[in-house]
C-alpha cells in the first residue's frame, strides 16, 4: 500500500500529544475534562496507550474549537492518517467529544459552526473550509469513547491491518496514504470566540469604522482632559 512523507511542517500545530510512527494510518484523541496540569492518571494512560500501539498522534483534546482546529491542522499534514479514534470520558461544558461526532456525520454551517452538536463553543473559525473539508474527507472517525485502553489498543490494532476486520460495527483496514498531497495545515486566526465575530465582509468593515471612531472620539476626550 502506498505510503508518503508528511509535509515537513508536520506537525504544525502544538497541543498535548505524543508523536509516534509518521507513517501509521491512525491518530487517537482523548477528551480532557481537566486543567493541563491536573491530568490524572487514566487519561495519562489512554494517551500513552495511543502512540505505544503505534498512533502516529496520541494526545489531549479539551475544547470544541481551537482544539479541534489544532487536530485538523496536523492530521491533514499528514495524508497517512486516515482513521481518528476518540476516547475518553465526555466534557460536559465543552461537550468537545460530541462535537468531533457531529463534525464527521454533519460538516459546518456557513459561519463554520459544527452542525448538529450541543456544544456552545463548536466553531472551527480559524481554518478555512478547505482544511475542514479536507479532514472529513481523508479520515474515518472510530469512536472509542468511554472504552478503556485494551479497547484503545485493539482499535489501533484493526486500523493496522491489510484486510478488513469487524471492530465495534465498522469494518477497518490500512487503504494507505490519502490520494492527495499533504496540506501545510496553521490557524489562519486565533478567534476565541467566533460567534462574536462579524458575519461577513460588510459586517467586518462596518465593526471596522466603528472602532476607528471610538478610537478616535478617546484620543478627542484625552486631548481635551489634558489641555
Amino acid at each position: 500500500m502506498l505510503k508518503i512523507p508528511p509535509h515537513p511542517e508536520y506537525p504544525p500545530e502544538e497541543g498535548r500529544y505524543l508523536r509516534g510512527n509518521d507513517y501509521s494510518p491512525v491518530a487517537v484523541v482523548i477528551i480532557l475534562t481537566y486543567d493541563a496540569e491536573a491530568i490524572p492518571p487514566e487519561i495519562e494512560k489512554l494517551v500513552r496507550t495511543g502512540v505505544e500501539a503505534g498512533a502516529a498522534l496520541s494526545g489531549t483534546l479539551q475544547t470544541a474549537n481551537i482544539g479541534i482546529e489544532k487536530i485538523i491542522c496536523n492530521v491533514i499534514a499528514n495524508p497517512n492518517i486516515r482513521y481518528l479514534i476518540l476516547g475518553g470520558p465526555e466534557s460536559e461544558g465543552h461537550k468537545t467529544g460530541d462535537a468531533i461526532k457531529a463534525l464527521f456525520r454533519n460538516g459546518v454551517d456557513d459561519k463554520k459552526r459544527i452542525i448538529g452538536t450541543s456544544g456552545l463553543s463548536a466553531y472551527l473559525y480559524n481554518v478555512p473550509v478547505e482544511f475542514i473539508t479536507r479532514f472529513r474527507e481523508q479520515v474515518t472517525l472510530v469512536d472509542c469513547q468511554f472504552q478503556d485502553e485494551n479497547m484503545i489498543r485493539k482499535a489501533v490494532w484493526s486500523c493496522f491491518q491489510e484486510k478488513p476486520v469487524e471492530f465495534r460495527g465498522q469494518m477497518l483496514s490500512d487503504p494507505g496514504a490519502f490520494p492527495e498531497p499533504p496540506f501545510s495545515g496553521r490557524l489562519t486566526w486565533n478567534v476565541t470566540q467566533p460567534w462574536a465575530e462579524p458575519a461577513d465582509d460588510k459586517e467586518r468593515a462596518a465593526k471596522q469604522k466603528a472602532l476607528e471612531l471610538i478610537e478616535r472620539l478617546k484620543k478627542k476626550q484625552s486631548a481635551r482632559d489634558n489641555s
